[in-house]
């Protein structure tokens, strides 16, 4: 897009909002309480990066009571109505620029922009000593995860991830109930999503005029460039690899966050992934992953232990077998998806954002409540204002930081990999703490089949399906880490 259409964009979409909003004077936290935090009844400078879909509904969330200074987007057709409902907010279609002109002046960012730029404007702000709220799932890769979750630690910035049922009710009873003892031993779990519902198993479609509202090598960012197509975006990226994670990537976030809390869960030591037809760019429609995790220290006093365990994920309509002892006609999806602990006194069955749990036994728990509880009426999103208003020293953390978060982001994007590396045909060994594949060899090739075309020839089916082989640690290395489009680099990893 050339920079006099942005323009002309900017008047048709608010007018003279930006110039307004430039003209504001907008003191930080630092300078306002001079002791780098605020009072509770001191209100955040925040911006919003990513405003067109979860972002607006984080914003609303934190609006009544903070200021909103900055609002960022690639796509000022999508986002117009947000940035109309918020004139005093600065506009931005780029949020490299935002931090330039407004670094000094923004105390908290929310990241909800497509996966693979949610690390890169998260490290980013963190570097320059941000709070910051990231949309679900944390990150597009392993490495990124790992990294956000050092620089958190580094910077002591306040973080919480957008899994919003971490901070409800079903959660902490899921934890508490297992913790407590009241199953026993669990050494297997299953899980599910009825997601995607949006489109999946796509071959790449060609190329189209881009809208002028959008400004899509902002939206393409560290990924490889390719071709825009309305397929993409505002709403499908999620099914295409470059810049989501299908179904895993949107639901795991919400669906697993109890079994990894609950279990105290880590880095999986192996990972095995398959699925429907997979494509090089598009995730498929169905996919299973098992995950398996070693036994963890029984802490002292401790009423459970943490044996070695698999964990297994179904999405696309795939759902666990019902136990014996199913309530004839109860739907195991509840909200979206289910989790099933195994173990070795009873059953514990919970919907996704842990929702609802009850033991298959019929068994109402009375266990003690060890789990922090928000004040009736904080949402997910004022939790984390709170946190970013106290100070290091004193901060209670919120109920998805990043000291947790990103180890189970870690969790989910595994996932991935093992889908993508099924080509493989093996049970692939991980050292978490390294982030590496042990088993995968200089040698090794994968397999992947680029296009799915289907045609009636004389009556018969007939299917083109090119292939690509590529070598497997190469690939594997580029999707635990990866190699980001120039000019475009994360901060490094803290030591």
């Amino acid at each position: 897009m050339k920079e006099n259409s942005k323009q002309i964009t900017r008047r048709n979409f608010l007018g003279t909002t930006g110039a307004v909003a430039a003209g504001l004077t907008i003191l930080p936290s630092s300078v306002v309480s001079g002791l780098g935090h605020k009072a509770p009844s001191d209100k955040l400078n925040i911006a919003v990066v990513g405003i067109g879909g979860m972002g607006n509904s984080n914003l609303k969330a934190v609006s009544p009571t903070e200021n909103i200074v900055a609002l960022c987007d690639v796509d000022w057709g999508y986002s117009k109505e947000v940035f109309a409902a918020n004139p005093n907010a600065k506009p931005y279609w780029d949020w490299r620029k935002m931090y330039d002109e407004m670094g000094k002046s923004i105390d908290a960012v929310i990241v909800a922009t497509a996966d693979h730029t949610h690390a890169i404007v998260a490290a980013t702000g963190m570097t320059l000593g941000k709070h910051v709220y990231v949309q679900k799932p944390l990150t597009h890769t392993v490495y990124e995860s790992r990294l956000l979750t050092k620089l958190a630690a580094k910077h002591k910035v306040a973080t919480q991830m957008g899994n919003q049922g971490s901070s409800g009710e079903g959660v902490n009873l899921t934890v508490e109930w297992l913790q407590n003892g009241e199953i026993g031993e669990v050494r297997k779990v299953e899980a599910f999503t009825d997601r995607p519902i949006w489109p999946q198993g796509l071959n790449v479609p060609k190329g189209e005029w881009v809208p002028e509202t959008l400004n899509w090598d902002l939206f393409i960012g560290p990924a490889k460039m390719r071709p825009y197509n309305s397929l993409y975006t505002p709403w499908n990226w999620r099914g295409w690899w470059d810049f989501g994670t299908g179904a895993l990537g949107d639901m795991a976030c919400h669906i697993l966050h109890p079994v990894f809390k609950g279990l105290k869960l880590q880095y999986p030591i192996k990972a095995q992934g398959s699925s429907t037809l997979l494509l090089t760019d598009c995730a498929p429609n169905a996919q299973m992953v098992n995950l398996v995790y070693p036994a963890r220290p029984t802490p002292k006093r401790a009423k459970m232990t943490y044996p070695e365990v698999e964990v297994i994920w179904y999405d696309g309509g795939l759902q666990p077998a019902k136990p014996t002892g199913w309530p004839a006609g109860k739907n195991m999806n509840n909200a979206g998806g289910g989790v099933i602990f195994h173990g070795t006194k009873d059953k514990l069955i919970c919907g996704c954002y842990g929702r609802d749990p009850w033991l298959l036994s019929g068994r109402v728990p009375v266990v003690p409540k060890t789990e922090r509880r928000l004040p009736d009426g904080v949402t997910h999103e004022m939790d984390w204002v709170r946190a970013c208003k106290e100070s290091p020293e004193s901060r209670v953390i919120t109920k998805s930081d990043f000291s947790e978060a990103g180890p189970f982001n870690e969790m989910v994007v595994m996932g991935v990999l093992a889908v993508r590396l099924q080509g493989l045909n093996k049970e692939l060994e991980w050292n978490g703490e390294k982030m590496q594949f042990t088993n995968i060899s200089a040698d090794d090739k994968v397999r992947l089949t680029i296009s799915d075309n289907f045609t009636i020839v004389d009556g018969d089916p007939k299917f083109d399906r090119p292939n690509l082989t590529m070598n497997a640690q190469e690939f594997a290395n580029e999707m635990i880490k990866h190699n980001y489009r120039a000019p475009w680099s994360l901060p490094d990893m803290p030591v």
